[in-house]
């Protein structure tokens, strides 16, 4: 028995609204109903679209060949004699119709560059980065050495070779950074494919995959600790950084003094400052550990906030503003100053563990110092019975380091002059 095609009119079609399936044949529907769906899947606001339904490996199938309204009667037809015509080959329509759409997208994809695609990446995902200046960190490592290799590349052509390339020099030179850069190539690359701008593997992935050409890290990476002073020789180099002019040394000079990080100093606000009680109130959203954290001021301290107070301008938000209106210093200011000073072989960070061997080597309590640099306790039964700041035992252990830091001179503080004058 043959079976009958095109059995529908283009009059019923048009004037058909009971809900139902109203078979054309050879596999075309009609599907007039609320759920009747479109090309993608999707209910479609006229009630009438057209359905395929198929055998494929034993199994039935439906698939949306359009709405009445975009797709009439002999468009359908052509498209079901299509699918037909895949079915007899053992292809899957719908899987073919994906491959296609796929297809159009790697080839639309090409204009979009590596380099673009992670502008995109970084703007998408920069709101949730709790550090302002991860974006910018991003961007100076994707710049330095990820850039001039696969920039201009379309980013779905990029291989395994591309990444080796990049990684390779710097792997055992820079082990934190490559590991850095190998990770942020895998994030943009895995946003590309998530657009549909590449297919397949990932080809910046470590497990199974680039740990079977690179070195592991911990075989190549030596512990890099930030250059620090000896700790006999902070007074002596306390007296020459106050010698020293503008803000950037009053800021290292707090820093120092307070054991605080840089971005915590370079961020502080005079809000957060209580010269009454003699305490700087660091917000959690500013801590590493993202916790509230007071830092008792010694006398060698505030003698540096009382010259910073001084040169304040237009009642200006932070205690070491910097070059551009309503921002603190520069992340680099500190260390441009130490390469002036011919202190190369220093860091800012380094002077807290200068604070730290000082505290050790002079028999301070070790909470009392791993608490004054904010670090959170790694045993998790000292720190549930430790549940305050020890504030007063660090304000003795702080003023402790400022007499052994500071340059006295007639019983204050000396302190180098601002060139920015006053106000």
């Amino acid at each position: 028995m043959v079976r009958r095609l095109e059995k529908l009119s283009p009059a019923e079609v048009k004037n058909t609204n009971k809900p139902g399936m109203y078979g054309d044949g050879g596999g075309l529907w009609l599907h007039v109903g609320p759920n009747a769906l479109d090309e993608k899947g999707k209910p479609t606001k006229t009630g009438k679209s057209w359905i395929f339904r198929f055998m494929i490996d034993g199994k039935s199938r439906e698939m949306g060949l359009g709405p009445v309204y975009t797709i009439g009667l002999a468009e359908a037809r052509d498209k079901a004699a299509a699918c037909r015509k895949l079915t007899l080959e053992g292809i899957d329509p719908i899987n073919a119709k994906h491959a296609k759409r796929t297809a159009r997208k790697l080839e639309a994809a090409k204009a979009i560059t590596f380099e673009k695609c992670a502008e995109k990446y970084i703007a998408a995902n920069k709101a949730g980065w709790s550090n302002a200046k991860h974006a910018e960190q991003w961007s100076a490592t994707l710049s330095t050495y990820v850039y001039p290799i696969i920039g201009i590349l379309a980013v779905g052509e990029i291989e395994t070779g591309h990444v080796t390339k990049i990684l390779e020099p710097i792997w055992t030179a820079k082990p934190e950074t490559a590991s850095r850069v190998r990770g942020r190539i895998e994030a943009v690359l895995s946003y590309a494919t998530t657009h549909g701008w590449r297919a397949g593997e990932n080809p910046a992935r470590w497990r199974g995959h680039l740990e079977n050409v690179l070195p592991k890290k911990s075989k190549v990476a030596k512990v890099e600790h930030h250059a620090a002073l000896p700790w006999r020789e902070i007074s002596t180099f306390m007296k020459s950084l106050a010698a020293e002019n503008g803000l950037a040394a009053l800021a290292l000079r707090f820093a120092i003094l307070t054991a605080g990080r840089t971005g915590e100093v370079i961020g502080a606000r005079w809000d957060e400052i209580d010269l009454e009680n003699k305490v700087w109130t660091v917000p959690s959203e500013r801590m590493k550990a993202k916790k509230e954290h007071r830092v008792p001021l010694s006398p060698q301290a505030i003698a540096v906030l009382k010259q910073a107070e001084a040169l304040r301008v237009d009642d200006a938000e932070y205690v070491f503003p910097g070059a551009k209106p309503g921002a603190g210093l520069s992340n680099m200011a500190m260390l441009v100053l130490l390469r002036r000073m011919k202190r190369d072989d220093l860091t800012a960070h380094g002077f807290r563990s200068t604070f730290r061997d000082w505290a050790a080597e002079t028999g301070q309590p070790s909470d009392i110092a791993e608490a004054a640099l904010a670090h959170t306790l790694g045993n998790k039964v000292q720190a549930a019975y430790q549940r305050g700041d020890l504030l007063d035992r660090r304000r003795k252990l702080m003023e402790s380091w400022g007499e052994f830091c500071g340059v006295k001179d007639g019983g204050r503080i000396t302190c180098g002059q601002s060139n920015r004058g006053t106000k």
